[in-house]
């Protein structure tokens, strides 16, 4: 005999769990809850099985293939348009020429099939519903049978004052193959609101029969978390896999359960999982497969999905987990949180009960969500962070996310556009980097890959006239165990905030462009990338008087690929030049302590009595100075310095310089007829405000310069060339340019802040600096007497940052207290 198992449902109000997958694909105890439907079936002698498919069907059919495995044979109907239960069964009536059965594939049942049919031959009947019994039947159709068991009326979705019964329709029917002669071709038709009403008019045998059994709709989020209790409780006969231990725990094959963790039974977990010492796992835990649970974590009647991680200290009650979620140490799920796929909870994060967050999405560290996150809603962090796309590579941003980000850029590109590509040494950039290059051609991108590159000679070949942009791909700097995916436009800037959003909206609905085979993109090397970049750099200072004063320089490439640029450049400055880890290395840049390469390059300059030292970050785009007295400036003693000799060759009128840069700045710049434009701390804000007209020069606060005349970004490389002229010009020592500096007095204090609180925050200082002036470019900047305070939320971390300016450093670091405390108050 012949089984249909109706498997086209979209399952909305599963959402967030089927928001990427098919609700009959829900595992229930890790398998498909349609894979226990087929399990059914085989067991009743249904060895021939119809599935309708509609939402996401490849799913289905990817999952299920021809159903040999099962012991049947599986064909698929498919639904190009809605057409209802009755609607999509008539879709197949080509492979339905017998009798046969209709049940849902989204149901939990081991109601018995083989009584139904026997019910339905007795009677003679054209149709048979399959009824069964519940406590609360308003969400569903009840049907009214006579004695004999014919249909004597239906009611459906009745009101509490229409209930005349607690007999539902299951959804489960034995039919003949007549029953086509009632549904309408070409358009949704519905079996409970029009076929069976029709047959009863025409006074056809309907007849309704009790179903013994366990029946469950799985409709709901509840409804799930029920299902899983039932299944553990032996209330519904579903094989639970696994090897049963005591109390009813079933641990799956090469699962590793630490002696110190504790599982109060009845649980499941899956094959392959790790579970560290001091973890609780409570009744009604279900883990799915490759799921890891650290030290000390605590679970109960909670359900995890395959390859989930979750951290040290994770506390969860009645909560759904879905697919690669990555939850860390110390969050806190309550009763009825629902995480759809892919979702990251940061350290120390609280979803308070009832939270849907939606897939893909991110909770910062320390918030606090009370309401769901749905698709671009405000409580959620983007795919991009200050720098790029960041995260533990491997865990966070593996070979597969990196294929799928690359196909969502590229779709934001013309086909056969180009990009730059290019990495640091480590083996984690050159892994994702392949997989991001694959998945630029595969949406019909072109690469020119520059390999092991400098971030500056990535921006400079980028504004070639026929590159649409780039990405590269580095360690982030102090984490090793990091990597971030950096994205410019085609005149070698970061991309604009709308372009990243852009970017991540094609990423999360997976709305890439797939290109034909011969539309595939090609990959190729770009000829002379770094003799250009030389050759420019050359053409924007004067050698001349570079070469006259005959510098004598100790240069530190810190392992990075600037060592593969600056040697071309130095050696036609006439400099006599101290090179200091001169090649690019991974493992040196792993330990990097950019303060003791400083003073090892400090030493150095004094032993050799050297006119400059300097120290290049491995990405090749900050500065670390020292001068020829062995002294190490701090980044801000460097803005400074650099400002000065600038100022007097400035290539135009305004420097661009962020909000919380000492006041100092302007009296710097003012007798040089120069005027300081201020602007946000974002590297992104100081590139644009250096690409307009007038801007000569640019810093933030980090040893990131820029010169406009010759790239508008953070280039390490040049500004120690420029250095070198502006010192050859003015015929100064930098220790002289240094001893002349004024002493600015900053201090800087950081509150925690949750991010549903930050607005409150900035209203409330605004609101509180009425009286004073008040600058809002980034912040709340707020002028006092002899200084000034600035209030700024951060964009990635749950806290303010406070910087404060006054006479003394005293002074300074009160007021910074002072607007803590003020914001600390604002919370309480």
């Amino acid at each position: 005999m012949k089984a249909v198992i109706m498997a086209g449902g979209e399952g909305t109000r599963l959402r967030p769990l089927t928001s990427n997958a098919p609700k009959p694909m829900m595992p229930l105890v890790n398998e498909p809850m349609m894979e226990h439907i087929v399990r059914l079936l085989k067991s009743h002698g249904f060895d021939e099985i119809v599935v309708t498919v509609a939402f996401m069907a490849n799913h289905i059919r990817a999952y299920f293939g021809d159903g040999s495995e099962y012991g049947v044979r599986m064909v698929y109907a498919t639904e190009e348009t809605p057409l209802g239960t009755a609607g999509s069964v008539r879709n197949a009536m080509d492979e339905l020429d017998e009798r046969f059965l209709v049940i849902s594939g989204d149901v939990l049942t081991d109601v018995d099939l083989g009584a139904l049919v026997q019910a339905h031959d007795d009677n003679k009947a054209l149709a048979t519903i399959g009824l069964v019994r519940v406590e609360n039947p308003l969400e569903f159709g009840i049907v009214i049978t006579r004695e004999d068991g014919s249909i004597e009326r239906f009611l459906e979705k009745p009101s509490w004052g229409q209930v005349f019964s607690d007999t539902i329709n299951s959804g489960i029917f034995v039919l003949e193959p007549e029953i086509f002669d009632y549904i309408a071709a070409d358009r949704a038709v519905d079996f409970s609101s029009e076929v069976f009403p029709a047959l009863l008019d025409d006074g056809s045998r309907l007849f309704g029969q009790v179903a013994e059994g366990y029946w469950e709709d799985v409709g709901t989020l509840e409804a799930y978390l029920r299902s899983h209790k039932d299944i553990l409780d032996d209330r519904v006969h579903v094989a639970v896999p696994g090897f049963e231990m005591g109390d009813g725990v079933h641990v799956g094959e090469g699962a590793e359960i630490h002696p110190e963790a504790k599982v109060v039974g009845p649980a499941v977990i899956g094959e392959n999982c790790r579970i560290e010492a001091g973890v609780r796992l409570g009744p009604y835990t279900v883990l799915g497969t490759n799921v890891r649970v650290r030290a000390n974590a605590d679970l109960e009647r909670v359900v995890v999905h395959d390859n989930s991680y979750l951290g040290e200290g994770v506390r969860l009650r009645g909560a759904i987990v879905g697919r690669s979620c990555d939850l860390r140490g110390g969050m806190r799920g309550e009763e009825g949180v629902v995480l759809g796929d892919e979702c990251f909870v940061g350290e120390h994060a609280v979803l308070a009960a009832g939270v849907k967050v939606y897939p893909f999405k991110t909770v910062e560290a320390g918030a606090v969500v009370n309401s769901s996150i749905v698709w671009e809603s405000r409580g959620s962090r983007s795919l991009f962070g200050r720098l790029g796309v960041a995260g533990l590579a491997n865990v966070d941003i593996t070979p597969e996310l990196a294929a799928r980000v690359a196909m969502a850029y590229a779709t934001t590109l013309k086909k056969d556009s180009t990009v730059i590509v290019s990495r640091d040494s480590s083996r984690s950039a050159r892994m994702l980097k392949r997989a991001m290059m694959a998945g630029l051609n595969a949406s019909g991108v072109n690469v020119l890959d520059l390999e092991v590159a400098s971030v500056p000679v990535t921006r400079f070949v980028i504004r070639r006239p026929e590159v649409a942009g780039g990405i590269t791909l580095r360690l982030v700097e102090g984490d090793p165990q990091s990597c971030v995916i950096r994205f410019f436009d085609t005149n070698g800037m970061d991309i604009t905030e709308d372009a990243q959003r852009k970017v991540e909206r094609l990423l999360i609905r997976e709305d890439f462009r797939r290109v034909f085979p011969t539309e595939i993109g090609d990959i190729d090397f770009p000829p002379r990338a770094l003799e250009q970049y030389t050759s420019a750099l050359e053409a924007t200072v004067d050698i001349t008087a570079i070469r006259a004063a005959h510098f004598k320089v100790v240069v530190d490439y810190s392992y990075g690929s600037t060592s593969f640029v600056m040697p071309n450049v130095l050696a036609k400055l006439g400099a006599d030049i101290l090179a200091v880890n001169p090649y690019a290395s991974t493992p040196g840049t792993l330990d990097l302590d950019r303060h003791a390469h400083a003073e090892n390059v400090a030493s150095l300059v004094r032993a050799s009595g050297a006119h400059l030292g300097a120290v290049l970050d491995p990405d090749g785009e900050h500065l670390t100075l020292i001068d020829d007295a062995g002294h190490v400036l701090s980044d801000g003693e460097s803005l400074l310095a650099l400002l000065t000799l600038v100022s007097d060759h400035l290539l135009g009128d305004t420097v661009a310089l962020p909000v919380n840069v000492t006041r100092y700045a302007e009296v710097i710049a003012e007798p040089f007829g120069v005027r300081v434009r201020r602007t946000k701390l974002s590297s992104s804000a100081l590139m644009d405000a250096a690409s307009e007209p007038g801007v000569g020069f640019s810093a933030s606060t980090d040893g990131g310069f820029i010169l406009p005349g010759f790239l508008p970004a953070f280039d390490a490389a040049a500004t120690l060339v420029k250095v070198l002229e502006l010192l050859a010009r003015s015929g100064s020592r930098l220790s002289t340019v240094v001893d002349g500096l004024p002493r600015p007095r900053l201090a800087r204090e950081t509150v925690v802040t949750p991010w549903e609180q930050k607005g409150m925050v900035m209203r409330t200082l605004v609101e509180m600096s009425k009286d004073r002036e008040v600058q809002l470019i980034d912040g709340v900047k707020v002028r006092h007497d002899d200084g000034w305070a600035l209030a700024l939320p951060d964009p990635e971390e749950p806290v303010t940052h406070i910087w404060a300016e006054a006479a003394t450093e005293a002074e300074a670091k009160a007021l910074a207290k002072e607007y803590a405390r003020r914001i600390r108050q604002m919370l309480r």
